[in-house]
This record gives C-alpha cells, structure tokens and sequence, in this order.
C-alpha cells in the first residue's frame, strides 16, 4: 500500500459541546424543581384556605343553631304567656265557658285573691280560660254504672301497672313545661257567696286552697316502717352518652324537673303521651314509671278530687255538684247537686271526702255548709251550719264518725254525724285553708294564711305542735297530709316549698296521758323545685314518695329520703288545684282549672 492512500481519522469534538449540553439538562432539571415547589406552595395555600373555609361555615352553622334556639325558646315562652293571660291558645270556647271559682278569704289581710291568676299580681290577668274541647268525656252520662255501696264492680287488676291498655286519645295538647311568669298574690276580699253578684263585674279568681289528699286512713295493708332521717341527696350520677345536657347544666337545673327539655333527653328518661309527658331526674335512678290511665272531662274547675278507702271511686268537687266515677271504667256513677240551693250565681264545691265504708261523702262548699250525701240514694243524710265563711278542707276520721272541717272563718270544726252536731271548735289567727286527720283519729292538723300548721289532741283541744319558724314556710300553707302511720307530716305553701315534719307524738305514744304544752315539729327534709304556689300534697299509701301538684301545671313525686324529685307530670293546662293517690295504691288522681280531673297510673320502673 502506498502510505498515501491511508484514511483520515475525524477529529474528536471539543470538550465544551459536552459541557454544554449537561448545563442544559441541569437547567431544565432546576427549571422542573422550582416549578414543583411553586405547585406545592401552590397546593397548600389552597388546602389552607379550605379550612378557613370549612371552619368558617362551621362557625355559621353553630351562629344559626343557636340563633334557632334563641327563638324557639322565645316563641315558647311568649306562647306560655299568652296561655297564662288567656290568650288566642286558649280562647274561642263558646259562650258556655264557665268562669273559675272566686277569691276565698277573711276580710282584706288575706293572700286568696289572684292564687291561681296567671301572674299572681295586683293587676295580673285572671285564670286562663280552660279548653271546651270535650273530645273525649269518660263519665259524661249521670246514673250510669253502680253507685258505691250498692255492690260495685270488681276492682282494680291485682297488677294495675301492666301497660295492656293503651291511654284513651285526648284532645289538644300541653305546652311544653310551659306556665305564665310566676308573682305573689295580693289582698283578697271574702267570697260573695252563692247567687251573689262579684264585685267589679269581671271573671272571679280562683283562690280556693288545695285540700288535704291523704285519705281517711283504716290501717293500711302491711303499714309501713317510720320515715328515716333523710340523707342528702347524691351529688354524682353517671350521665348516658347520647344526653344533650352536661353535668353542670343538670347540676343547675336540681330538682326543677319543668326545665328539662325532653327532646334533649334519651328515651328512658321521658315518657310521652298525645297530650301529657313525664320527665324523670337524670341525676337519680329512675324507680318509677306513669301513665295516664282517664280523663274526666267536666263543665268548671275541678277544685277537688279524691279516692275511695277501697280504691274503686274517685270523687271531684265541681261548680255546684260533685261527681263519682268508676276507677275501672272511667264511667261517671253518681251526680249529687243540691237542688234547694239558688240557681244564681256559682257554688263551688271546695273539698269532698269519702267516709272508709264508702256510703257517704261529704261535701264543703262557698255557702258555708257541710252536706253529707247517702250515695246509693243521693241524698243528703246530714247539713252542718255553724261555719262563718267558705268551706276549703273536709276529712273523715277512720271511724267514720267525725269530720273535721276548715274555713275561711279562721276555725276548725269537728263534727259528730252521730250525734248531728259540732263538737269540738278551734279558732286560730287567720284563714284555714286545710285540715287533715291522723290516721289513729286522735289528732287533727291544719294549715293556715299565717305559713303555720297547727296540731291538735282532739281528746283534749291542746294543741300539741305547731311548726314555724325558721324551719317553717315563708309564706301560707296550702296543704297538709299526715303519713300513713302518722309518724310524719307533708305541707305545701305557697312559697313554692314541701316540708316534711317529725312529729313528736310518735304511734305508739298516741294512747298516751295528754301533753299540756306546744311543741315545735322537726323539718326532715325541704323539698324544692316547683316553680310556683304548691296546692297539694299527699304521700302514698306505702309510704315511698311524696306527691305535689303546683300553679305550675306540673306534678311531682319526691324521694322523702333523699328530697329529690323523682319524676315531673305535665298534662293540665292550667294549675293542678289537687293530688290524691287511692289508698290502694297504684293510681293517683289530678283536678284542674282546666275543667279536667285525670286518674293516672303509677307502678315501678322495669326498663334498662
């Protein structure tokens, strides 16, 4: 080969061409990197203002609930306040509307007037008007059914509490814990009396007190233990998981049980009817369970109401008559009216009481007489006079043969049906507005305008306790109900308080030489949370709870050994003027201004 013809080799490219190319790479690569960071930037800012967002419509939400609820509360409260001044909720009844009964009182220091007018002011509204609404009227049809004493029907099931019946339909329905703004009442002036025209021309108030609901005690079936000391009430209960109140709210709220909403409450702490509720204490264990068994519809307020010894009637006190109902059926069976009285103006049946055989009631009325009825024939077997003022308490003695009598007049009367005559008279410093009798018949009690109530040996007239002071109520005594075995005694006032009292003449003491000085009874036990007057209060015949009806509209059954209030009633639409349990027990009964008396029953609690 010739050297010449050798082939030429390319030369090898410069080295910056290389270096060129990876300053490219590196460049795209920081151009990509500072461009993910700006999208990741990018991307948190915008997650960051979506929760700004979201919290802020959180914010909103609670705003508009609470919002909501301020309103609701609003509506509600001024919807209690149109019923408490007989507003639109309660008007349009026709024109057979029965006005309330009038102001009872003695002269013008007395506190009857504007007791159950809706704000309990000088110039307050009256009581609202009650419901025309007879939708469903159980006894409406007189002579109907057995009357006591002429063999009635079989009782009451030996197991009153099993739910076989579903409560009868009512019509309407009540306001939600709801009462118009609670006041004290001012002077009243004396009731005109039967056939009088009211002075002022405009509706009457209805003052009448609330009567003793402990009935005529025989011994009861297998009589209780005394009521023990009671000790203070639990201060920590484990509270359900789905309940919409803490513990510092339930811890405020006590015993105020009308409080208590019960959409805001789990299913077994509240039972609910088509026109009535229970609620029952979160803070307590739930012992019991109520239902409404009858409602008793009549033409006026029912002033008064109470049961048979034998637990198969139930008795109410009415505008000018009294009425018997069956316990079984709901059915009336007996309609006493005084036809010899004048047809004029209004005669208010304040207190009716069974004698314990069941034959008579008797009857106290606003024209100062005591009538005592023969049931089977519907007549009046004896007429008590002597009485200065309106009649407001009545109850029988366990033998049957005295009736002690309380007034406006400031006495108490005992009257002897043997005998046709007054036997024993006692006159205090103000009104009597209830009497009870021990269950031995050697004691009477009574409660007066002056927040006092007063004991005394009707064997002697001493009287042997009085409680007052500063254990005593603030205000007058509407109620007095001693306890089965007469070792205690239940008051309600109007300063919105039940008081339990010790007495000093123990059972076994009743027998005794007679004491000749006055004691002071011993308060066990104060129960609050009513949020207006208490009118009634009665204990059940086992001795277990306490019972009070309230202006508030609102029943309620109380511990006696720990004072809680176990469960709050709300089905009247206007104050509940009287409680009464059958001596039976197992029901109770509730009269109204609503022109209704209902029969409830009661009986343990068997849920979780």
């Amino acid at each position: 080969m010739y050297p010449g013809h050798r082939p030429q080799q390319q030369p090898p490219p410069p080295p910056n061409r290389l270096g060129e190319l990876l300053e490219q790479v590196r460049a795209e690569f920081d151009t990509q990197s500072h461009q993910s960071r700006d999208y990741d930037q990018y991307m948190n800012n915008q997650a960051h203002e979506l929760e700004l967002i979201k919290t802020k419509i959180w914010q909103l939400e609670q705003t508009h609930l609470g919002m909501k609820s301020k309103y609701e509360e609003e509506i509600q409260r001024l919807s209690r306040e149109l019923e408490s001044r007989g507003g639109p909720s309660q008007t349009g009844h026709g024109p057979n509307a029965q006005p309330p009964p009038p102001a009872i009182g003695h002269g013008p220091a007395n506190l009857f007037q504007g007791i159950m007018a809706g704000g309990g002011g000088q110039n307050g509204p009256g009581l609202a008007p009650p419901p025309q609404d007879q939708g469903q009227v159980h006894g409406g049809m007189q002579g109907q059914g057995v009357p006591p004493g002429l063999n009635p029907p079989p009782g009451p099931p030996n197991n009153p509490f099993a739910y076989g019946q579903a409560p009868q339909p009512q019509q309407g329905g009540p306001s939600l814990n709801g009462y118009g703004p609670p006041g004290q009442p001012p002077q009243s002036i004396s009731s005109p009396g039967p056939g009088k025209p009211r002075i002022g021309g405009g509706p009457p108030h209805l003052g009448g007190p609330a009567t003793p609901q402990q009935g005529p005690a025989n011994p009861y079936p297998g009589s209780p233990s005394a009521l023990a000391r009671p000790t203070p009430p639990p201060q920590n209960q484990q509270i359900a998981p789905d309940f919409q109140y803490t513990h510092a709210q339930l811890e405020q709220i006590g015993n105020q049980l009308s409080e208590l909403d019960p959409e805001k409450l789990p299913p077994h702490f509240k039972r609910q009817g088509e026109d009535w509720h229970a609620v029952f204490n979160p803070r307590v264990h739930r012992r019991l369970d109520v239902e409404l068994v009858f409602n008793l519809a009549h033409q006026s307020v029912v002033c008064c109401v109470r049961f048979s010894q034998d637990g198969r009637f139930v008795a109410t006190g009415c505008n000018r008559s009294a009425q018997i109902f069956d316990v079984t059926t709901g059915k009336q069976v007996c309609h006493l009216q005084d036809h010899a009285t004048t047809a004029d103006g209004d005669l208010y049946i304040r207190s009716v009481c069974f004698s314990p055989d069941g034959r008579f009631l008797a009857t106290g009325a606003e024209d100062k007489i005591i009538r005592v009825w023969d049931i089977a024939t519907k007549t009046i077997r004896h007429s008590f006079s002597g009485h200065d003022q309106d009649i407001y308490s009545l109850d029988f003695a366990s033998d049957g043969r005295y009736i002690a009598s309380g007034s406006g007049d400031r006495t108490i009367r005992l009257w002897d049906i043997q005998e046709n005559q007054c036997v024993l008279s006692l006159q205090i410093e103000d009104g009597v507005t209830t009497v009870a009798i021990s269950p031995d018949g050697r004691y009477v009690a009574a409660g007066s305008l002056d927040k006092s109530v007063r004991i005394w040996d009707t064997q002697t007239a001493v009287m042997v306790e009085r409680t007052e002071g500063e254990q005593g109520h603030k205000d007058s005594v509407y109620s007095v109900a001693f306890s089965p075995n007469g070792s205690h005694l239940v008051s309600g006032s109007l300063d919105k308080t039940i008081r339990m009292w010790k007495l000093n003449n123990r059972p076994g003491e009743f027998g005794g030489p007679p004491r000749a000085q006055t004691t002071s009874g011993e308060c066990v036990r104060v129960f609050e949370g009513h949020k207006d007057f208490v009118l009634s209060v009665a204990l059940t015949p086992d001795n277990q709870w306490v019972m009070s009806g309230s202006k508030d509209r609102g029943v309620q059954f109380w511990d006696p050994e720990t004072g809680c209030a176990q469960l709050m009633l709300q089905g009247h639409k206007n104050s509940v003027i009287s409680v009464a349990p059958s001596p039976k027990g197992g029901l109770f009964a509730t009269g109204s201004g609503d022109m209704k008396a209902r029969i409830w029953r009661y009986g343990p609690y068997n849920g979780h």
